[in-house]
């Protein structure tokens, strides 16, 4: 299979031109990819918690694939198939710009959009990158060494004529890209041009010719942030990126920054910053793990053993719900249940099971919720009621915004990082956070 593809590619001939060293310090909007569909709250949550497992499993799966082989977010479509989602990174590709919606993906290297021409490619809402009509666009030799770095790569040959990098990238799900590595100019902001921060870059990304997976019309690649050499922290040599994700309730643009100060956030934060380590782990080395050492629900500390968690739980922004090992989870659940005082159970149609029913009268009066904390070192994040409970009063429902999962890998998920400022301290490797306005954020840049 991987034979032909590469096959298919080298029949394609494309131009090349002369690359440049790339910069840093850029900004860039985001949305929730579910913004703007005009979806119920109840099936907002529903399709969130269904792209959650599907997430999980795939860096289950992934784990001994080797570096690159990192995740898609993902979640359930039609049929069981899957489909990337959650925040998009808005820029634009070459000269002239072309706008591009990427995935922003904490969990995998690769920069990439879809290509013309496109021998298998998803439908996406914007017309398809050209690189024939981008006058900065140049393709990568075989011989660079980010293309001899990637484990699946090969050489164009005599049917390209100028021996440029053509790559295969393996996702956990089975998904891949295939297509010609290149560098071109990235354009940071909406507006395309310098004012508030806002730059150009010349990036290496993945120009992808042959895009196998299902993937959603709102979105046209995936941006990896993680901490592989691809990615584009590393590509722009940044010591530092933070997001602050509005909620995916409301259309309001988030932000993303790379390389910008985090003083900028101090006007919307409305609470204290807290920072924590990031820890390295050998074998999923493009991830962001914390130290987390406990949970506790309402007073209630849950026993589980520090050494279990402290090297085995990731902060991630593609995915949706915080998600725990099965016997934690369970005990979190308990607890919950025991705090609560409704009847509790799973809800039809829904893909979370910790539910609670609401009498009439949380009608008019909202029912107590025992607060959840996470125990980092050095830090505890205390999460607003909203980064954790969703309320359906059509269907007099209330839920805990947690899930399960095998295994004993715990993931910090988007929804529990709402409306807070996260930033990556990649120097000192830190991770801080507060509680932020992330849209008077966005509205102020």
């Amino acid at each position: 299979m991987m034979q032909q593809l590469l096959t298919l590619l080298v029949l394609i001939a494309l131009p090349a031109r002369a690359a440049s060293a790339p910069g840093a310090g850029v900004l860039a909007l985001l949305t929730h990819a579910d913004a703007g569909r005009g979806l119920a709250r109840p099936e907002l949550v529903r399709r969130m918690a269904h792209r959650a497992r599907a997430r999980r499993r795939l860096l289950s799966s992934s784990s001994s694939q080797g570096p690159v082989r990192a995740r898609v977010r993902a979640g359930l479509g039609a049929g069981g198939g899957i489909v990337t989602n959650e925040y998009l990174v808005h820029l634009s590709v070459g000269t002239p710009p072309r706008p591009v919606a990427l995935t922003l993906d904490t969990g995998s290297d690769l920069v990439w959009t879809q290509c013309a021409p496109c021998l298998d490619c998803f439908e996406q809402g914007v017309p398809v990158l050209d690189p024939a009509e981008s006058s900065t666009y140049a393709a990568l030799p075989c011989d660079a060494p980010l293309c001899r770095a990637l484990p699946f790569t090969s050489c164009g040959g005599r049917s390209w004529g100028d021996r440029s990098c053509v790559y295969v990238y393996h996702y956990g799900d089975k998904s891949l890209t295939v297509g010609q590595l290149a560098v071109d100019s990235f354009i940071f902001g909406s507006s395309g041009d310098n004012a508030g921060g806002l730059a150009a870059r010349r990036l290496t990304f993945g120009c992808g010719h042959f895009n196998k997976g299902i993937f959603q019309s709102n979105e046209t690649g995936i941006a990896g942030f993680g901490r592989g050499r691809w990615s584009l922290p590393s590509q722009l040599n940044v010591t530092s990126f933070s997001y602050c994700f509005t909620s995916m309730f409301e259309s309001k643009s988030s932000v993303v920054t790379l390389g910008a100060p985090a003083e900028l956030y101090n006007h919307a934060h409305t609470g204290d910053v807290r920072t924590t380590r990031l820890i390295k782990n050998p074998s999923q080395p493009s991830l962001y793990f914390v130290p987390l050492r406990g949970i506790t629900v309402g007073t209630t500390r849950i026993p589980v053993p520090e050494s279990r968690l402290r090297s085995s739980t990731i902060i991630d922004s593609g995915a949706s719900i915080t998600t725990l090992p099965e016997d934690v989870y369970e005990t979190v659940k308990a607890e919950f249940v025991a705090q609560v005082g409704l009847p509790a159970g799973g809800v039809e149609g829904s893909a979370l099971d910790l539910c609670f029913a609401l009498p009439v009268a949380a009608l008019w009066r909202r029912p107590a919720v025992p607060a959840l904390t996470l125990h980092l070192d050095g830090a505890d994040w205390e999460l607003p009621r909203g980064n954790y409970v969703f309320e359906d009063y059509g269907a007099r429902v209330m839920c805990v915004v947690l899930d399960a999962a095998p295994g004993d890998q715990a993931v910090i998920g988007n929804y529990q990082q709402q409306n807070t400022h996260v930033v990556y301290d990649l120097e000192n490797d830190m991770l801080s956070f507060a509680p932020a306005r992330c849209d008077k954020l966005a509205a102020s840049l």
